[in-house]
């Protein structure tokens, strides 16, 4: 499982591949100086609810893999996650999906 450590010492916990998705939409956005959110449920095993975090290019981000090859990306995902990067709601994930989303 890979980990994207955020600010203030959060850790948010997701396999891999999501973690590399989200990394190059999030890397992507900040250059350009976007913020957005960032929202995930909670896993059974905490305590319930979700969060979201703001994501602005002062915040330091920190995105560690478990593994040390690179994931293959989806370009469809890359697509989507960047495209809800710019709505309201911004990103949401689901911090247990292991694969992409359907096309």
């Amino acid at each position: 499982m890979g980990v994207l450590r955020y600010n203030d010492g959060q850790e948010i916990e997701m396999n891999d591949l999501l973690l590399a998705h989200l990394k190059l939409v999030v890397i992507t956005k900040l250059r350009r100086q976007e913020s957005f959110t960032l929202s995930w449920a909670h896993r059974e095993a905490e305590p319930g609810g979700r969060s979201t975090v703001w994501m602005h290019p002062a915040i330091p981000l920190h995105f560690v893999f478990d593994s040390p090859e690179p994931t293959q990306l989806s370009p469809a995902w890359l697509e989507k996650m960047a495209a809800s990067s710019h709505s309201t709601g911004g990103i949401v994930i689901d911090v247990d999906q292991t694969e992409p989303p359907e096309e």
